[in-house]
Formats: structure tokens, C-alpha cells, sequence
């Protein structure tokens, strides 16, 4: 049991540091393409005197916070349990991914709430027609950005990391974001500039249920949330699986960032020494932490029948 636990620790310990260095080089990635981005679309806004494609470009800039947040989260989310932590710290990944929903959320009532400027404003000041430059460059985002986000979100799916999810989003919010301003540029140049903040407050809309979703399932693994019904009832199945087990009285689990702690309990033959049911109950812990990945820590109670 003692080799095995060892086995456990060393296995956990190298998909530790293997999610860490996915999200991180995932992360990295988008620093260095949302800067670049971020100054080239400043550049076509001046150039091309669109203030919207200038605008775009702050969004951009954001996106870099964005990842930093992640890269920080994933950081000390990896980092082993200690005195003060023995049960790990992979919650931190969560409070990143709230953070994150929090800009998001931010930044869609931003967006909104200039739409809503714009349009209740009616009528201004004649504006400059934004040159061909800025409508390029708002396409162009669009296309890296949407990229960028299904790049993010190939590997939040694979390591299973909230804080990419988030992240991923944020890509997408700056693309609608770009979609926006490609509206409103077309529409200046159409002389129809009131289609830039309708396409906003869509756009608004869309990045706000991003942040409410993010939000809700984050604080769901902060609190304890238990796992999905499919997920308990396959893990009572491979404890019913094992010799001797008679069944499972109660079966109780729990998200602990992307990991699960069960706690279970199996009814033996009442006649089986100590000895024997420990061997039992050391085998259903075996059976289902080989089974399931994502298990960090399974507690079997033995109930006699």
C-alpha cells in the first residue's frame, strides 16, 4: 500500500507539473500575440484615424493582464501541498478564473454601456470617415483572435483548467470585440456609423453570459460541489465490481479545482477479520483511483452486514 501511495504522489506530481507547463506555454503564447496585436491595431487606428480600431486595441492590451493573471493562478495552483495546505492548492487555478470573469464582466459593461452612449447621444459632431487601414486591421483581429481562442481552448479541455477556459474567452470577447469595430468602420465609410454600437450591445450581451458561465462554474468548485450524477454512478459501479463487495451504502464526492476527493462506503460480510476487510477496502481504493484520473484522494469506510 505504502509503494502505491508513493506511485500516486510521483504520478500526480508529473501531471502537476505537466498542466503547468501547458497552461503556462498556452498562456505565454497569448502575451505575446495580444501585445503584438494590441500595437498593431493602435498603429491602424492612428494612421487610418479610426477611434474605434484605437479602442480596440485597449481591449487587446487587456487581454495580456489576462494571461499574466493566468499564468500567475496556474503557478501556485501547481504548487505541492505543505503544512498550511495539505490538501494542495489547486484552487487557486478557481479564484484565477474568477477574476477573469470579473474582467470579462467589466469589460462587456464597458462595451455596453459606450453603445448605449452612442446611441442615446443621437446626432454629433461630423466624425473623420476611418480609412481602408482600420478596416483591414479589425478583420485581421478578428481572425487571430477567434485562432486565439480555439488554440485556449483546445488545451483548457485537455488539462482541464478553468483558468484557460476564462482566458479562452477573453480571446473570443476581444474578436466580437473586433466585429464591433469592423461594423462600425464599415458603416462610418457607408456613412451609417449607428451600426457600431448596435453590433456592440449584441456583442455585449454575449460576453456577459461568458462571465456569468465562467463565474457559476468556478465558485461551484470553490464550494464543494459535488460531481455529476454519470461520474458518482460510475465510480460506484467499479467499487461494486471488486470481490466481496456486497454494495455501496453512500458514496459522497466533491471538485477540488479540476480534481475530486470521494469519500465511500462499502457493506462486507460482518464474519471477514479486520484484516481481510482492510485488504478489500484497500482494493476498492486501488481499483478506483487506477480508473479515474482525476481522483487526487478516496476515503473507504467498511460497513459490516
Amino acid at each position: 500500500m505504502k509503494e502505491q501511495t508513493k506511485t500516486r504522489v510521483r504520478e500526480d506530481a508529473k501531471q502537476k507539473t505537466e498542466f503547468e507547463r501547458t497552461a503556462v506555454r498556452v498562456s505565454t503564447v497569448g502575451v505575446v500575440g495580444n501585445a503584438v496585436l494590441s500595437f498593431l491595431k493602435l498603429l491602424a487606428g492612428i494612421l487610418a484615424h479610426s477611434g474605434a480600431m484605437i479602442s480596440d486595441a485597449v481591449h487587446s492590451a487587456s487581454d495580456v493582464l489576462a494571461s499574466v493573471i493566468v499564468i500567475i493562478g496556474v503557478k501556485l495552483a501547481s504548487k505541492a501541498p505543505d503544512k498550511e495546505h495539505p490538501y494542495g492548492h489547486e484552487r487557486f487555478e478557481c479564484v484565477a478564473a474568477i477574476v477573469l470573469a470579473v474582467v470579462l464582466l467589466v469589460t462587456g459593461i464597458l462595451i455596453g454601456k459606450s453603445a448605449l452612449d452612442q446611441i442615446t447621444a443621437g446626432p454629433g459632431e461630423a466624425m473623420n470617415v476611418p480609412g481602408l487601414l482600420a478596416l483591414i486591421a479589425a478583420a485581421v483581429s478578428i481572425v487571430c483572435k477567434e485562432a486565439m481562442y480555439w488554440y485556449t481552448r483546445h488545451y483548457a479541455l485537455k488539462i482541464d483548467s478553468q483558468a484557460l477556459k476564462a482566458n479562452a474567452w477573453h480571446h473570443r470577447s476581444d474578436a466580437l470585440s473586433s466585429v464591433g469595430a469592423l461594423v462600425g468602420i464599415a458603416g462610418a465609410r457607408l456613412g451609417l456609423p449607428i451600426l457600431e454600437p448596435i453590433a456592440s450591445l449584441v456583442i455585449c450581451l454575449f460576453i456577459l453570459k461568458a462571465a456569468y458561465d465562467i463565474f457559476r462554474e468556478a465558485i461551484d468548485k470553490l464550494v464543494d460541489h459535488s460531481c455529476d450524477s454519470y461520474v458518482e454512478e460510475e465510480l460506484r459501479r467499479c467499487a461494486q465490481e471488486q470481490p466481496q463487495v456486497q454494495g455501496v451504502d453512500l458514496i459522497q464526492t466533491r471538485e477540488f479545482g479540476n480534481r475530486i476527493y470521494v469519500d465511500i462506503e462499502i457493506s462486507l460480510d460482518g464474519n471477514l477479520t479486520l484484516t481481510e476487510s482492510h485488504a478489500i477496502a484497500e482494493q476498492v481504493h486501488d481499483a478506483i483511483e487506477k480508473r479515474f484520473d482525476k481522483v487526487k484522494h478516496i476515503m473507504v469506510h467498511v460497513n459490516p452486514v
